[in-house]
């Protein structure tokens, strides 16, 4: 975890697991991310509005690595989205993943014609992935992950109480360690949120953000035996 300086201490003291260094700044950014280990980079849960996330944004951007953008990063360009997807675009091949919800959406992409004159969630998305050269998962209990190319799915497995608060930024991590682990963008949004949705079926109602990641491993046991099913609480799948 990259945490300004004057909040080390807080985010070390919170995350026992996770290793945490300072990074004050995009060019603290930009340098850490030199080290090419790092070849995964989660952006906007916490981050806060404003041109320090702007900044820190096109330091991640500006490199091979994948980038996944969320929450506050979308936010941040609203009101300047072509920088954005300036940016995005200069990325060529290099895997990029947006997350927004249907408010960010619409705060990003509203101003399009071509995402305004869509007739379905899907053709918006797809608009939307087009635009921006990125995969888009519009996030919802359809979420659709739309690519550049017009390939998408629908995942239909997210229950009614994954609607809570950070359970979005759970998602965006699940998402950035599938990158991390070499899969491709359109492949690991589609993965994770389906991975995301079984967690939370498996939880039940009351669930809360930290739940989910307690719950992976349970699921990925399920995945990996040939006669296990799917939770039967909410059995969707991709289309």
């Amino acid at each position: 975890m990259a945490s300004p300086s004057d909040a080390l201490a807080v985010n070390a003291a919170g995350t026992l697991a996770v290793m945490v260094r300072p990074v004050d700044g995009a060019a603290a950014l930009a340098a850490a991310l030199e080290d090419r280990r790092f070849n995964a980079v989660a952006l906007g849960p916490g981050l806060g509005v404003g041109a320090a996330t702007r900044e820190l944004t096109f330091a991640a951007l500006a490199g091979p690595r994948a980038v996944v953008l969320d929450a506050d990063v979308l936010t941040s360009f609203s009101g300047a989205p072509e920088d954005l997807f300036a940016a995005l675009r200069r990325r060529g091949r290099a895997a990029t993943i947006l997350t927004p919800h249907d408010g960010e959406f619409a705060r990003l992409f509203g101003h399009l014609p071509e995402v305004r004159e869509a007739v379905s969630k899907l053709e918006r998305t797809r608009a939307a992935a087009r635009v921006a050269g990125a995969v888009v998962l519009s996030k919802g209990a359809d979420t659709v992950i739309a690519d550049l190319d017009g390939r998408a799915a629908i995942n239909t497995n997210a229950p009614a109480h994954l609607a809570t608060a950070g359970a979005g930024d759970v998602l965006t991590g699940m998402i950035a360690g599938l990158c991390a682990q070499g899969v491709g963008a359109f492949a690991a949004a589609a993965a994770a949120a389906w991975l995301h949705g079984e967690a939370a079926c498996v939880i039940g109602p009351g669930l809360v953000s930290e739940d989910l990641s307690e719950e992976m491993p349970s699921v990925y046991a399920r995945l990996f035996d040939p006669l296990a099913a799917p939770s039967a609480a909410c059995a969707g799948a991709l289309q």
